[in-house]
């Protein structure tokens, strides 16, 4: 998280600092990315750029999470709008972030993002249904969906659904940027594997 003297910044400065930190996460994947090029473009001294954040990893999480907070909004938007549906849901919001790629610097930075991929990025995108029980989004999500659908929906069950999903249209993206396959065939992927999830792989009488 980026330290207090951030915050206390003008929001025209601090919107600036991350647009010039989008820039050089967008040229290169963040192990590449330098700190020269950011404060540069930002027109700060290096020594702020300290004041501001430990390192340029910590400055790259907090724009991840300012890009996915959005989303997070969004998802639980759907969720109401598909009459607490998860499948349905997920799938728009997929769509949503297939949307966001045509965008030139926005499909960089998610290009760099996934390709060079950690645990630590995948937290992030994964982060958009939190499976942290003590956590107040997946508590509001909780009670959005329509738990009749669901054969169990102790919260357990819940939290590996949450996962096996989050992981599926997390992997997904990486499929199409590695492959770089058409936002329609993509889509057709990813509604297929929340058909077999939602069926179940296995016939009934199995």
């Amino acid at each position: 998280m980026p330290k207090l003297t951030f915050f206390n910044l003008s929001e025209s400065k601090r919107k600036n600092m991350l647009e010039a930190a989008e820039k050089e996460f967008s040229r290169v994947p963040l192990f590449e990315a330098s700190i020269s090029n950011i404060i540069k473009t930002a027109g700060i001294p290096r020594g702020s750029f300290y004041q501001y954040f430990e390192n340029k990893d910590d400055l790259y999480f907090f724009l991840l999470e300012e890009k996915l907070k959005e989303r997070k909004v969004h998802f639980l938007q759907l969720l109401k709008k598909y009459n607490g549906d998860l499948i349905e849901a997920m799938t728009e919001m997929y769509q949503l972030f297939l949307k966001m790629i045509p965008d030139n610097q926005e499909r960089s930075f998610l290009r760099n993002a996934m390709i060079y991929t950690s645990n630590k990025v995948e937290n992030s995108f994964s982060g958009m249904i939190d499976e942290s029980t003590q956590n107040n989004y997946f508590n509001e999500i909780k009670s959005i969906i329509d738990t009749r659908r669901f054969h169990d929906s102790d919260d357990e069950t819940l939290k590996h659904t949450f996962k096996i999903i989050s992981a599926v249209a997390f992997h997904n993206l990486i499929e199409k940027m590695l492959k770089e396959t058409s936002e329609e065939e993509a889509l057709d992927n990813f509604t297929f594997r929340m058909k077999l999830i939602k069926q179940g792989i296995y016939k009934k009488d199995c």
